[in-house]
């Protein structure tokens, strides 16, 4: 790679070094280096494992260290010559800490695993894992007796593990935590059974299995299983079915999948940790079981504050943005409680939750908003410093994302069949491609990225992408009204290697116009709040031959920006639309019936729409430009209606008038008791008093 320590140097702020064989004969700077105590940056990943084995092995090794990949992500393309401001921005970023560490979640295992499927593979399986875990069967599905009968597979069976079977209910749960719940129907008791075959050569339909399943739309009721089985006594066809339930710590599924529903099993994208699949041939799955046995922790990947959330108020649904895309099934609505929960033991921190959710509710913690903000200044900040122009900010996975771009740098050295990855473009790599989103991608651009795009692998869920998509199709309709030219968002699709060349083209993507001036606020704990440092800064210094509209329209799905319209003829001025937004958008006045809007505090649910007893709101996603969007601006107001008689306002004139026109014809509002609906509550009270002692009086 040509590689220039000097400006690099420059660019970091140190004196650098440059080494040609540091992993073989400069290793002893290596070892130099991390004696040091000070933190230490290798640029070389392939030799990751040597450099960690060789620290191990130094004496007074302290230093921590970093490792950052320059050269696939940089100095193999065809822009080589030009990549040194972006492997300085590679290098400024390996040098920041650590994120902070947050609250874990904490898994048991003891290793009790159950197996789920024919009986032949499960006992196999078993076979292969009895050595370390304690290994229960439950049987599912049955095989033909006369083609086991021809495979001479009718010898005594040597009872091994516990063997369930019946009905699968219900599965659920995780790792140390999984609960099964069976209909124990199955006219063959298998703790009693001997596995002495009997049963199964003495049927006639063929209807029972080497699973000691009775498949009861071959069975035609002849018992002679029955009788076979006197001695032992387990076949009994009117034995009542029976409900059982058992917990384990592991699962192993051998199941097609299509025969698998929510109902029996785990349907959802991401599957639960301790939860695998077998298909009989890749080991994977079980040496991943074997290595489950102790006690494990993760991160807990989120914070969720209910006061912001816009799920749930006064018993209505509003914001299912959450639920919908959470591929794990990790979300569940509690709208009693008017919030959602989320399960930290089933979340694998995918982050799409908090990019999705429009108020800020739902937030990533590991790591946090503020540390991703310090990584994409740092990043472009030192690309900028270096001479480098027109930034695009890659987003990608620290998983399959990273070893594509790695495929696609080889490529471009060796094989020379691609560009490789061009020297604008800025790698960074996330736990999860969808744990950023608008807030994010807009802040990015106002720190002077010219695009934001985002690589998408075989390992994402099909929701995250419809989720990212609505997400960029908001933030291009920003940028776009405001005038600047170019997309500057972008999914790049690819579901493996093979698709290196798609990549490769997608990455050669034009140029799209830059932010006159580069930003320099941080990001923000509050989602809200960076976007709206994001957007002030982009309209601010918005391409000045552009004249600017009034209002920016926005996607109609999606949109976590815009304002609502109030139908004046239908409104009553309940207000029961402020008492149900979650975000204060909606406020009323003290001093006079009045309905105010705070525009930039509206986050689009439709809490108050699904409020309203007029259906007279409406939503608009837009962006208003105006600075007026900030401030509390009046859309409705009424002529207060004064008690009849004490003659203090007590509601809006329509509001009253609405009342009494509905209760007119009701036998208990006539007389006087409809003209108590014209007083206020105090007046109404001592009325009913009043007239209650002149009755009394008149009796008398």
């Amino acid at each position: 790679m040509p590689l220039d320590p000097t400006s690099l140097g420059a660019a970091l702020n140190e004196n650098l070094t440059l080494h040609t064989t540091l992993c073989r004969r400069e290793a002893g700077s290596f070892q130099q280096a991390i004696q040091s105590g000070e933190d230490v940056v290798v640029a070389c990943t392939q030799e990751k494992r040597l450099f960690t084995e060789l620290a191990e092995q130094t004496v007074g090794a302290s230093s921590p260290i970093r490792f950052v990949n320059i050269r696939e992500m940089g100095g193999w393309s065809k822009d080589a010559s030009k990549a040194s401001p972006k492997i300085a921005a590679l290098l400024a970023v390996a040098h920041l800490a650590e994120p902070e560490p947050v609250s874990t979640v904490t898994y048991k295992s003891a290793g009790r695993v159950l197996i789920i499927g024919d009986l032949a593979t499960a006992e196999r399986a078993a076979g292969l894992l009895g050595d370390e875990l304690d290994i229960s069967i439950f049987t599912q599905g049955t095989k033909n007796a006369s083609n086991l009968l021809a495979m001479n597979l009718l010898a005594m069976q040597e009872r091994q593990y516990p063997v369930l079977g019946g009905k699968i209910e219900s599965l659920s749960g995780w790792l140390g935590a999984f609960e099964l719940k069976w209909l124990r129907n199955n006219p063959i008791d298998l703790d009693v059974c001997t596995r002495c075959n009997a049963c199964v050569t003495a049927c006639p339909e063929d209807a029972i299995g080497l699973d000691y399943q009775v498949d009861m739309s071959l069975c035609t009721s002849h018992r002679s299983c029955v009788k076979a089985c006197q001695v032992a006594g387990a076949i009994d066809f009117n034995r009542d079915a029976e409900s059982s339930s058992d917990k384990f710590d592991l699962i192993l599924d051998l199941r097609d999948v299509a025969s698998i529903n929510s109902d029996n099993g785990f349907t959802q994208h991401a599957l639960p940790q301790g939860y695998f699949r077998w298909d009989g041939v890749d080991p994977k799955p079980l040496m991943s079981l074997r290595g489950l046995v102790g006690e494990f922790e993760k991160p807990k990947f989120f914070n969720y504050k209910q006061k912001l959330c816009a799920h749930s108020r006064n018993e209505k649904v509003g914001c299912n943005a959450c639920i919908d895309v959470c591929s794990a099934k990790a979300i569940s609505s509690e709208k009693d409680r008017q919030q959602i929960k989320v399960n930290p033991n089933l979340c694998v921190g995918c982050g799409s939750c908090t990019t999705v959710c429009p108020s800020g509710a739902l937030t990533f913690a590991y790591p946090r908003a503020s540390e991703q903000g310090v990584k994409l200044k740092t990043m472009l900040s030192t690309y900028a410093r270096s001479g480098g122009k027109n930034a695009a900010v890659l987003l990608h996975s620290q998983e399959a994302g990273s070893k594509l771009l790695n495929a696609l740098g080889r490529s471009a050295q060796i094989n020379k069949t691609t560009q490789g990855v061009p020297a604008r473009v800025l790698p960074v790599s996330l736990w999860h491609t969808s744990s950023v989103g608008l807030d994010v991608w807009l802040t990015a651009v106002a720190y002077g990225a010219s695009q934001v795009w985002v690589l998408l692998t075989d390992e994402e869920a099909p929701q995250y992408r419809a989720a990212l998509t609505e997400q960029m199709a908001v933030a291009q309709s920003i940028l776009t009204g405001l005038g600047y030219t170019g997309e500057h968002f972008r999914l790049i699709e690819a579901k493996d290697i093979q698709d290196i060349a798609a990549v490769d083209t997608a990455l050669q993507a034009p140029i799209a116009q830059v932010v006159s001036r580069n930003a320099g606020f941080a990001i923000q704990a509050d989602k809200r709040a960076t976007m709206e440092l994001a957007l002030d800064h982009l309209i601010e210094f918005a391409p000045a031959n552009f004249t600017k509209p009034a209002v920016i329209a926005m996607p109609a799905k999606g949109s976590p920006l815009g304002a609502i319209v109030i139908n004046k003829d239908a409104c009553t001025m309940c207000l029961s639309c402020v008492n149900a937004c979650p975000a204060s958008a909606l406020q009323d006045n003290v001093d006079s019936p009045q309905l105010k809007l705070v525009e930039k505090n509206c986050v689009q649910c439709g809490l108050c729409a699904k409020t309203c007893p007029e259906n007279a709101i409406t939503l608009i996603p837009q962006l208003n430009l105006a600075p007026s969007r900030k401030d509390p601006v009046v859309i409705n107001e009424m002529k207060p209606y004064s008690c009849i008689r004490c003659s203090k306002p007590f509601g809006t004139l329509k509001a009253i008038e609405a009342m009494v026109g509905k209760l007119s014809g009701h036998s208990m509002f006539q007389g006087a008791a409809a003209e108590r609906l014209k007083m206020c509550s105090d007046c109404r009270v001592i009325d009913m008093y009043s007239t209650t002692n002149e009755s009394k009086i008149t009796d008398i």
